[in-house]
């Protein structure tokens, strides 16, 4: 067994070997676990629908080759991710950790040092795709094993298809168990020491046994990984009838099957049902068959006249040993018909329905989530107006990226841990805390959202509004803030805070001040004094000071 590369963070607070649940972990992970001997049986044949990962994730790959799952993926990716000339497209939204503002400082620049490790500003939209076409994501973390304060040094990207996480049985000492059965832990033979970690095999070079007898998984051709020293993201989506981990184009496989088939027999049916075809009826007279046939192919040699234009030369040629696929019929007449005739074939008559075309389209982007307004050449474009007009599905579109986007974070909350763990920034206790508050803000263009917000906004502006009369008499301005415009506790404390700021800076009237009403402006606040403004003691303050200025000599 090759020695584990890597590191690991091992938590300070073990719970105590009491603690013990006869339900092993979920597999959310994408992963069941294993006995001890090393057998991995579902991975080897899986009904025939795919033998291993690797197949499943290389079938993934060829889909997104085809132009309308390219055109669909694209979608998804570009709503998901928004690049943007100056702004980053995710940034580290901390407001409602319970920390302090050096500690909030301290993880934005880890933060931002991750990115700048992974280039994400740059490479966001491909890595967001990998992670969407293979429903998988495997990075490395590199450390400095003498100095691992420094935290990570590189975080480099590895293949799925050359990773799997792997969870079996620790193995034991024969003689641990040789005991009385009486001294035996049953909880100890329920749930036993599960070893977890990630097996990384550089050339895969036989995918449909990566985890038989003698493959990498039993050690020989791979190399084990600790599992902290690999950063691992799911799509969310898992067969749990089968034990894997699939991508967000599992569901499109069968209609886009349908639809290249549908494509490819429109295609066949067209290039021999397109062109028209003519029926030569030679009249062959008494002649016997043998001669009838001759006859026949003379005729059809000194008629059929094949003009051939050369886009090279720009010449035509008359090419007659070159056979058609649209071949004309030449069908012999005995005495007695019609004599020489000469008919034509019809060509197809429904070339331009394409409507089965049109269905698997659809169905293709039902399929992966995606609206079917957004196929090319679609006739129902995106509206722009009010968010009544806006379709269904871009209502669920636009909420299918939100958890997706949710899902993609663990991504940096991964590395992140480890970043603010090896520096010693926080304790694990600390970032379990933590985590559950630290929010991803991503950069956002959908005009879905603009055009809802702004709506709403609206809606409830006119309700307070309508409401005014009513404040002191039915209502009170608090029940109208909280209840009507929405407001949070939060919000109503800064927004207050804001609004003596600018009274007191003269940027807005104060509303409590009194006015002229003859001419319904404020009054100028005084001092109490008539005829006495603010203004005045500074006048009398340079007063003050003017006989200071004349030096000695002068009058």
């Amino acid at each position: 067994m090759p020695r584990l590369f890597g590191f690991s963070i091992d938590d300070q607070q073990q719970k105590p070997p009491s603690v013990v649940a006869p339900v092993p972990k979920t597999n959310e992970d994408g992963v069941d676990n294993y006995i001890a001997s090393g057998f991995y049986g579902q991975y080897v044949d899986i009904e025939g629908v795919y033998r291993t990962e690797y197949d499943l994730m290389k079938r993934y790959r060829e889909m997104v080759l085809h132009p309308e799952a390219d055109s669909a993926v694209e979608d998804v990716v570009n709503e998901a991710i928004v690049s943007d000339l100056y702004d980053s497209p995710v940034e580290i939204e901390l407001s409602n950790v319970n920390a302090s503002d050096k500690l909030k400082d301290k993880i934005r620049e880890e933060f931002k040092y991750i990115k700048e490790m992974m280039d994400f500003d740059k490479k966001a939209h491909e890595i967001f795709r990998n992670w969407y076409v293979d429903g998988r994501l495997y990075y490395l973390k590199v450390i400095d094993t003498k100095k691992p304060e420094d935290g990570i040094q590189e975080v480099r990207y590895i293949d799925p298809m050359k990773m799997k996480f792997i969870r079996k049985e620790k193995k034991k000492d024969q003689n641990e168990n040789i005991v009385s059965n009486r001294a035996v832990d049953i909880r100890q033979a329920v749930y036993p020491d599960i070893e977890e970690y990630y097996l990384y095999t550089p050339k895969p070079n036989f995918p449909t046994q990566f985890f038989s007898s003698g493959s990498p998984a039993s050690g020989k051709g791979g190399i084990q990984i600790a599992k902290d020293s690999i950063c691992y993201v799911t799509s969310g989506l898992f067969d749990r009838n089968k034990g894997t981990c699939l991508s967000y184009l599992h569901k499109a496989i069968k209609s886009l099957n349908q639809l290249r088939m549908v494509e490819d027999s429109l295609v066949i049916y067209r290039l021999s049902r397109a062109p028209e075809r003519r029926i030569f009826y030679i009249d062959v007279g008494n002649l016997p068959k043998v001669k009838a046939e001759q006859y026949l192919r003379d005729v059809m040699m000194r008629y059929r006249n094949k003009l051939v234009y050369d886009a090279n030369t720009g010449e035509m040629r008359d090419d007659k040993k070159f056979m058609s696929m649209m071949e004309d019929f030449w069908l012999p007449r005995r005495e007695g018909g019609r004599g020489t005739e000469i008919t034509t074939l019809p060509g197809g008559q429904n070339l331009g329905e394409i409507t089965d075309i049109n269905y698997f389209q659809k169905k293709l982007y039902r399929s992966l989530n995606v609206p079917e307004t957004r196929i090319a050449g679609s006739d129902a474009g995106f509206s722009l107006g009010r968010s009544s007009e806006i379709l269904r599905d871009e209502v669920k579109f636009s909420k299918f990226v939100g958890r997706m986007r949710k899902r993609f974070t663990h991504l940096f909350n991964d590395i992140l841990r480890t970043q603010l763990l090896l520096k010693n920034v926080v304790t694990p206790e600390d970032w379990d805390i933590m985590s559950d508050h630290i929010q991803y803000d991503f950069l956002y263009d959908n005009h879905f959202a603009e055009l809802k917000d702004s709506e709403l906004l609206q809606e409830r502006l006119n309700l307070a509004g309508a409401a005014e009369p009513y404040v002191g008499k039915y209502y009170s301005a608090d029940y109208i803030r909280r209840k009507v415009l929405r407001q949070t506790d939060q919000e109503i404390i800064d927004q207050d805070k804001q609004i003596k700021q600018e009274i007191a800076k003269g940027i807005i009237p104060d509303p409590n001040a009194p006015v002229d009403p003859a001419t319904g402006q404020p009054i100028p606040q005084t001092n109490g004094v008539l005829g006495k403004n603010t203004l005045e003691p500074e006048v009398e303050e340079e007063k003050s000071e003017a006989p200071e200025t004349p030096s000695g000599g002068e009058i």
